[in-house]
């Protein structure tokens, strides 16, 4: 009979699986609202949400917490004291420890926990293993520098009774009022309020309660709303604070409530954007519902999605707890550190100049209200005042994005699957074929035997290194996908280890957790253990890892973790981690630490990469502050469908506002088939994304550009070209965001913060620092398109130099061939404009400058150069240089701006045979008509070198197209310092 029941178990295990795999292979209309939770099926969000509905309706309402003004500190920039709550109706006050630390950055951080937790002096039920402690390791994750305590903070003794007041940050320009009684928070940049902590009383912090079982009451029926209204007024809801079912599974809670919450006001600021990721639009909208506003907050709480309905505040793949407000010249913004699933409320309110002014004049402000299940309270704040003030101090803070290798910002192919290694290698040939550049093929997870990981199918993989060869041959990569769930079979060497080494991530109980995956019954290895890091490391070392070879690199898909009967396709809440930690506490960072743990394996695949002489290249799907540090990130399952194409530009730009810039979305959408206009419109969109990859899901039709047939075929390939030929200045953005945390596709608000007119566009773009500014189209059969200018600046058509103007709207032709792009006057950037076959296969051609001249005459631009593919640049083997031109001597020079190491000298010579070929001016000045010479000088050994003559060719307007000149290859090294006068 035993034998009998585990057979029917076995088979009952594989219709579900059946069920499902049959549910996910098929593409479906939209997402499944019903599979994830609003914010009244949360327990925690819908108890502080209504706590925030009786806090701001009464009138005489009073936030019961208090900062004990005899506990108050202040040493070396940390300011520390106890916070209590008192409880309603009794004399019983709950201890929350605070701790407010200034930062030599000019960041400030409020950290609340609670006491009895922090001691350990709760009781858990069921008998649980967790820990009693809020969590307090988010910070182990995300930060990694910036945290240098001010030395220059100081108390002002000035400040009124019952509030304490520190000035700090440069000068002592900033200033934190924390107010006693009531507790609250006001932070100041010159002497006005710029961001508000618990101003209305929002903050709540569920303290540890033992729970007590109340006798069920006996209700008759008609009485049903009578015994509601009591249960009422007899005190709180406590209905989902000890279990909370949702979809068939249950969560035991073993801690009670432990949920945290705070408002958070941006007094005079309209514009807010980031918490990433969401797909709407860049300013983000108001929550408490309303015409064109959401009814729900937003959500961070990373989770498998697919098919996500455009213009929501559903959760995502990814969760930035990290928001900006914008107004007039002034930028601010808060990161709330907390792992937790946490929902954001917004709202907005208006006070007028004056009673009489009706509205006009009035200043408009933003509310938000923080609620996370779990964790510490825990917010810095940063007070600008510029965009890339307050982006580079929380880039200081969760490190910066990584410099990718070159290949990696270059085209990527990739579908649901390549099924063979003779597949890969035809469509390497069939993109040679059609003299259209790649650098990347993808693998996703039809490739190993039976969906067991670092395994290959020997029937359709019988040869993988003969493969990556071929790739290699042209200097391409292969990525192939390896996901967090291992497959639980029988003589499988990766489960057997994941178990005899006890790796994996436990169920409530302590025992190894089990759900389902693509291989069916999967365990996840749980990469908050530092042994199950290393071991991971172990896996991908060459001789373990059979097949691969170096040109292949990783995508870590599913990640959140993707659990398909999992709660929300998700892990249970009360599953356990390293240090027996809940899922709940850290949910949101489980992605992060396995992207980390495989960046780390392939450091360490042999021992020449072991000396970190190759940069990794990890794509995540799920994703937290911090993540920028590892890769490449994407936006998920999208649709082949024109609001996807739409929404994917918000999207990406958000991305890199949140501090992660490397992002970009599947070009083509990835459930459907896109109409080859749509396509087409897709790779245009794409060549300016910083990740740029083509990807469609197994039942779609296969779409390789050279599958469009013409004209299609060609204009992708222009929009491929224009990607390769403007590599050299999408690197040098990278390397910027590498170094100072700046977005690599910058929204208005960003390069325009004075323009309010353009706070709230998000379908255009700039590319770093070049001036380049492009929108687009992503709406069927337009062909025209109108680009906003923020100011007086000339613009000119990056194609044809046709002159623009603004500020205001312009109309740029866009039929089907044309990607509407500009060129701000003002700029320099550098281009190579003989696209190849692979972006490696370019590495030494000579280089073009386009210098754009504006109203003031003057233009300005860098390069940054290095090998692409190794740390050497931290030893000084890379090329930096500034591009100046002047209007006053007609002038262009080139210097340096790198800082010498060991291995600078190395690498000039390495690429001292690579020149500049061509300049070109564009908006020349008319009196260069006639002049058909520029002089050229170069600096050798730190001498001028004797000045000589190169060839110049002027073009005048003609039909509102600028004038331009050209100086071809004017015999000068990229990496020397030079002048040509015109």
């Amino acid at each position: 009979m035993e034998w009998l029941n585990g057979s029917r178990r076995r088979w009952a295990s594989l219709l579900t699986l059946f069920c499902v795999l049959c549910l996910l292979v098929t593409p479906a209309v939209t997402v499944k609202h019903e599979n994830f939770k609003t914010c009244d099926q949360s327990g925690f969000c819908k108890r502080n949400r209504a706590y925030a509905d009786a806090a701001i309706s009464t009138s005489k309402w009073q936030s019961p917490y208090t900062l004990d003004s005899s506990t108050v500190k202040f040493e070396k920039g940390v300011l520390t004291g106890m916070v209590t709550k008192k409880l309603v109706n009794t004399d019983t006050k709950i201890r929350l420890p605070l701790k407010i630390t200034f930062h030599e950055s000019g960041t400030a951080r409020v950290t609340i926990d609670e006491e009895k937790r922090q001691k350990g002096e709760i009781e858990l039920r069921h008998g649980s293993k967790a820990r009693k402690e809020r969590y307090n390791e988010a910070e182990k994750w995300a930060i990694v520098g910036g945290t240098a305590v001010s030395t220059g903070a100081a108390l002002n003794k000035d400040a009124e009774k019952g509030s304490t007041r520190v000035m700090y940050g440069p000068g002592s320009k900033f200033e934190a009022v924390i107010k006693h009684a009531p507790f609250g928070v006001q932070f100041k940049r010159d002497g006005e309020t710029q961001v508000k902590l618990n101003d209305r009383g929002l903050m709540n912090v569920e303290h540890w309660r033992p729970k007590v079982d109340k006798p069920e009451k006996e209700v008759k029926e008609g009485e049903e709303a009578v015994v509601a209204e009591s249960d009422k007024d007899a005190g709180e809801d406590e209905s989902t604070w000890w279990d909370e079912s949702f979809g068939g599974n249950t969560d035991s809670k073993p801690k009670g409530p432990e949920a945290v919450a705070m408002d958070v006001q941006f007094p005079g600021y309209q514009h807010v954007y980031g918490v990433a990721s969401h797909a709407g639009p860049l300013a983000l909208k108001e929550t408490r519902g309303g015409d064109g506003k959401y009814s729900d907050p937003y959500r961070l709480y990373n989770t498998d999605v697919f098919e996500y309905e455009m213009d929501s505040p559903m959760t995502l793949y990814g969760a930035i707890p990290f928001m900006q407000a914008q107004k007039k010249d002034s930028t601010v913004g808060v990161f709330w550190l907390n792992a937790a699933e946490t929902w954001i409320d917004i709202t907005k309110s208006t006070s007028s100049a004056n009673p009489l002014s009706l509205g006009i004049g009035g200043t408009t402000s933003t509310e938000t209200h923080w609620i996370s299940e779990a964790g510490l309270l825990d917010v810095f704040v940063f007070l600008g005042p510029t965009p890339q003030d307050v982006i580079g101090a929380y880039g200081e803070l969760t490190g910066f994005t990584q410099l990718p290798q070159q290949f990696s910002i270059a085209h990527h192919q990739c579908r649901w699957n390549y099924v063979t290694d003779e597949d890969v290698k035809d469509v390497d040939r069939k993109f040679d074929k059609s003299k259209i550049p790649y650098d990347v093929i993808w693998l996703d997870i039809e490739y190993p035997e039976g969906k067991k990981y670092f395994t290959w199918d020997p029937l359709n993989f019988p040869d993988p290194i003969a493969m990556q060869k071929q790739l290699d041959d042209h200097e391409r990569k292969l990525v192939a996908i390896i996901d967090p769930h291992i497959k639980n079979e029988g003589n499988y060497h990766i489960v057997d280890e994941l178990k005899s080494k006890d790796l994996a991530i436990k169920n409530k109980d302590g025992n190894i957790y089990e759900g389902w995956c693509w291989p069916g019954s999967s365990h996840w290895v749980d990469c908050f253990n530092p042994k199950a890091r290393e071991w991971w490391k172990s896996l991908f070392r060459y001789d373990k890892f059979k097949g691969t070879a170096k040109n292949m690199f990783v995508w870590n898909d599913m990640n959140e973790p993707s659990v398909f009967n999992g709660p929300e396709t998700t892990g249970p809440k009360d599953n356990l981690h390293h240090g027996n930690w809940e899922h709940r506490d850290l949910h949101n960072i489980n992605g992060m630490t396995f992207h980390n743990a495989t960046y780390d394996a392939l450091l360490a695949r042999d021992k020449e990469e072991d000396k970190h002489n190759v940069r990794p290249f990890v794509l995540t799907r799920s994703f937290y502050s911090g993540s920028q540090r590892l890769g490449a990130m994407w936006t998920g399952d999208n649709q082949a469908a024109w609001p996807h194409l739409e929404a994917s530009i918000p999207m990406v730009l958000s991305m890199g506002i949140s501090g992660y810039p490397f992002a970009g979305a599947d070009v083509g959408g990835f459930f459907g088939n896109p109409s080859k206009e749509l396509l087409t419109r897709w790779y245009q969109a794409g060549a300016f994304y910083p990740f740029f990859r083509a990807h469609a899901h197994i039942d779609t039709r296969r779409r390789e550009p050279y599958l469009a047939g013409e004209p299609y075929t060609e204009i992708i390939a222009q929009a491929l070209r224009l990607r390769y030929g403007l590599l050299p200045a999408w690197y040098t953005a990278f390397h910027e965001a590498s170094t100072t945390g700046a977005p690599i596709i910058r929204p208005n608000y960003y390069v325009h913060p004075g323009d309010e007119k353009g706070f709230a566009i998000d379908d255009q773009l700039y590319l770093g620092s070049t001036g380049l500014l492009a929108k687009p189209v992503v709406k069927e059969g337009q062909e025209e398109q109108v680009i906003y200018l923020a100011d007086k600046e000339k613009y000119f058509d990056y194609f044809d130099f046709w002159q623009y103007e603004g500020p205001g709207m312009v109309s740029v032709a866009a039929p089907l061939e044309n990607i509407p792009l500009l060129m701000q006057g003002g700029h320099i950037f550098p281009r190579r404009d003989r696209p190849r076959r692979s972006s490696g296969l370019m590495r030494f051609d000579p280089f073009t400058l386009v210098v754009v001249l504006g109203n003031s005459g003057d233009a300005e631009g860098t390069l940054y150069l290095d090998d692409g593919e190794s740390f050497d640049y931290q030893s000084g083997s890379y090329i930096h240089r500034r591009f100046k031109y002047q209007a006053a001597t007609a002038t262009l020079t080139s210097e340096d701006v790198g800082t010498a190491g060991k291995m600078t000298k190395e690498y000039l010579k390495k690429m001292e045979k690579v020149r500049v070929e061509k300049v070109i001016v564009v908006g020349a000045p008319d009196g260069w008509k006639g002049k058909k010479e520029a002089s050229v000088s170069e600096e050798m050994a730190g001498k001028s070198a004797p000045s000589r003559k190169v060839e110049m060719e002027f073009h005048a307007k003609a039909d509102g197209k600028a004038a331009w000149a050209v100086v071809r290859d004017p015999g000068v090294q990229v990496g020397g310092g030079w002048n040509i006068a015109f």
